[in-house]
């Protein structure tokens, strides 16, 4: 499968998630009986989440050029597992507490703590590290290229992201309520633990 589908599908997938903004949003927009500041509240959500990510690409982009790419799959395979680990046990203790009347900054400031609370950027690490440190026919590696690469994976997954997330966010504050995810949501905590477990197990082997 091409790893820009990949990319995309990942961010679709946490863009499903509640934890990553949506809900957040919904709850923002209903606190303030205003659809606008659903779909404004959406643009710091994304940037948050961008920014995690980003760091987390740009780190394994630039180890990657002074550390052979096995070792750094094994190194982020071990991390990925501990997270997922770490999340199981204890990340229901440790919830980013922003009140409904936080600005934009400081909903940007949750997401950006959300997504790395949550490992989102490492989630990407499987896909990033062959993507952006795949040799070139002249088996030699450059930062700009490197990091050029790492910048179109980044807006692919956030691309895809946003329209789910928009579209998921638009459709509980127009139709359905907060209260259809007591009726049947599905638990992504659980979900989100096991694929940051499944990705990890992915690098290994």
């Amino acid at each position: 499968m091409s790893p820009w589908l990949v990319l995309a599908g990942l961010g679709a997938f946490h863009g499903l998630n509640p934890a990553m903004g949506w809900l957040f949003s919904v709850a923002l927009g209903l606190h303030r009986n205003s659809r606008r500041i659903v779909l404004l509240s959406l643009i710091p959500i994304a940037i948050g989440h961008a920014v995690s990510i980003a760091v987390v690409a740009m780190a394994v982009v630039l180890l990657g050029l002074i550390v052979d790419q096995r070792v750094l799959e094994v190194a982020a395979a071990m991390v990925l597992i501990g997270w997922a680990t770490y999340h199981a046990a204890y990340g229901h203790r440790h919830r980013v507490r922003i009140g409904m009347t936080t600005g934009m900054v400081g909903l940007g400031f949750w997401s950006f703590l959300m997504a790395t609370a949550h490992g989102a950027g490492l989630m990407l690490v499987p896909v990033v590290i062959p993507l952006c440190l795949a040799a070139s026919p002249a088996k030699e590696l450059t930062a700009a290229g490197s990091l050029s690469i790492a910048l179109a994976a980044i807006g692919t997954h956030m691309a895809a992201m946003l329209v789910v997330i928009l579209a998921i966010a638009v459709s509980v504050y127009e139709w359905l309520g907060l209260s259809f995810l007591r009726r049947g949501w599905i638990n992504f905590d659980l979900i989100w633990v096991v694929a940051l477990a499944i990705t990890g197990f992915v690098l290994i082997v």
